[in-house]
């Protein structure tokens, strides 16, 4: 029982981090879209950080769950863009960097509250969601499987004539590669590694800076 109370308290903690992290991902790509020409995704209205334009429920149950996730993808007209693939490159990044600027203010934000007398348990928990959900979301969509950011910039840098039949392959299977994925991190927790270690130097810099004070 005491079990399933603390699963419900990390949902409940867990959602506003998430929420924020989905939506601020999607609103980054199609910001950024936009930006290079392509007004796809605003005249559909996915050019917001409103959570219901964006949330995937397999995707946010897999957050919400397992800790990594997606939103639904934002469409995107390649088209509409001057310089195809070096527009479709800054898309496919906009999402993450988002993702990881929010990282880092939720961070900052998680060191100074602290130094605050009326700072609460819940407000830390939150906050402490808050970074590690982002710089998780970060470093989950930077994998390189379909139909995730990394995918798309390793397709934009490398894919040509010698490697269609190696990214038609990984498409073909990208789910089961992503099933895969999910359950060995579920297993050995590689991720969360990855996410710790991409979180520590701005921890580091952050210590550096509050010591000098």
């Amino acid at each position: 029982m005491e079990e399933i109370k603390n699963r419900i308290l990390e949902a409940l903690y867990s959602l506003p981090a998430i929420l924020i992290g989905l939506s601020f991902h999607e609103w980054g790509h199609a910001y950024a879209a936009y930006k290079r020409g392509d007004p796809t995704a605003r005249n559909l209205g996915r050019m917001t950080v409103n959570p219901l334009a964006h949330i995937d429920p397999v995707g946010f149950l897999s957050l919400l769950i397992l800790g990594f996730g997606w939103a639904k993808p934002v469409p995107v007209s390649t088209r509409n863009f001057k310089s195809p693939k070096k527009d479709e490159l800054i898309v496919s990044l906009a999402g993450v960097t988002v993702n990881l600027i929010l990282g880092v203010i939720f961070l900052i934000l998680y060191v100074i509250f602290g130094f605050l007398p009326w700072y609460s348990d819940i407000v830390s928990i939150m906050l402490q969601y808050c970074f590690m959900i982002n710089f998780g979301l970060m470093v989950f969509n930077l994998l390189p499987i379909p139909p995730l950011d990394g995918y798309h910039v390793v397709q934009c840098l490398f894919m040509n004539q010698r490697t269609y039949r190696f990214f038609n392959f990984v498409e073909k299977y990208s789910y089961v590669i992503l099933i895969g994925v999910l359950l060995l991190n579920s297993r050995t927790g590689f991720l969360n590694a990855l996410v710790k270690l991409v979180m520590m130097p701005f921890i580091a810099l952050i210590e550096l800076v509050v010591n000098l004070f």
